[in-house]
């Protein structure tokens, strides 16, 4: 048993590492009852993301009843195709082949993505874009590095280049005399704006991480409002037990 223990973990090891960032990641805390940031994450996700990167876990008829949209509101503003319905998935109409060929890879489905990164990935990824001459589409990330991946959202975010190493120790050491730690965002500089100040580009790839954290676990919802029923109902049906076992030892002990 401990052999087939230590097989198990060896053999988990590459994965494990394949799928850690390389990166420095900027904390994210997510929060999906934020129905605001949840409405505009779902507007970028579709606008930016839906044409390579589908959702398929997720339909548009749970995104609306979850998060308090009108059918008519997400027909008008969120399915953007004719074949496709409120009911439907969120897919995509690229075919996986045609990926293949333009792109060299099938892009993933996203709906758990923060699920299998962490949303703080997610954030950190979409902030990490860079120019570089010799990509193939003229950017690099400082979190993925060599990534394949065009910066979708550059017309809001704007270009920038990288000055030095966000990811080095140095970067990231505590200045003795201040008691500071230096801001890795440094490192960025802007050399043409976006359609949004730095600030709002912010907060627009937190409200598409959040929405993404919300498709990864849509139960979250009725779990969160089931959960104080269960435990209500365990602690009265702890006392009826209770009841019922010195009943019955009453009996055992005359």
């Amino acid at each position: 048993m401990k052999k087939q223990l230590l097989a198990l973990i060896i053999a988990l090891v590459p994965a494990l590492a394949m799928a850690a960032p390389a990166g420095r990641l900027d904390p994210m805390q997510p929060d999906i009852y934020n129905f605001e940031s949840l409405h505009n994450g779902a507007r970028l996700f579709v606008n930016y993301c839906m044409g390579c990167h589908s959702a398929e876990h997720q339909r548009f008829s749970r995104t609306a009843e979850d998060l308090g949209i009108p059918q008519e509101v997400i027909e008008e503003n969120l399915i953007l195709s004719p074949q496709q319905a409120y009911n439907d998935q969120m897919r995509i109409a690229m075919a996986p082949e045609d990926a293949e060929a333009w792109f060299g890879t099938v892009p993933p489905d996203l709906s758990l993505i923060t699920r299998l990164h962490g949303p703080s990935y997610v954030y950190s990824l979409l902030r990490g874009y860079y120019l570089e001459e010799g990509r193939a589409f003229g950017v690099n990330n400082s979190v993925f590095a060599d990534i394949g991946m065009p910066h979708v959202l550059i017309d809001l975010q704007g270009e920038y280049e990288l000055v030095c190493d966000p990811n080095s120790t140095e970067v990231r050491t505590i200045d003795p005399l201040k008691g500071t730690v230096a801001n890795p965002r440094d490192c960025f500089r802007q050399v043409r704006a976006g359609s949004l100040s730095p600030a709002e580009y912010d907060q627009a790839v937190y409200d598409l991480t959040n929405f993404l954290v919300y498709v990864g676990e849509p139960s979250k919802y009725q779990s969160d409002r089931l959960g104080p029923k269960v435990l209500l109902f365990i602690f009265v049906f702890f006392i009826f037990s209770y009841l019922l076992k010195k009943e019955y030892w009453r009996d055992i002990k005359h």
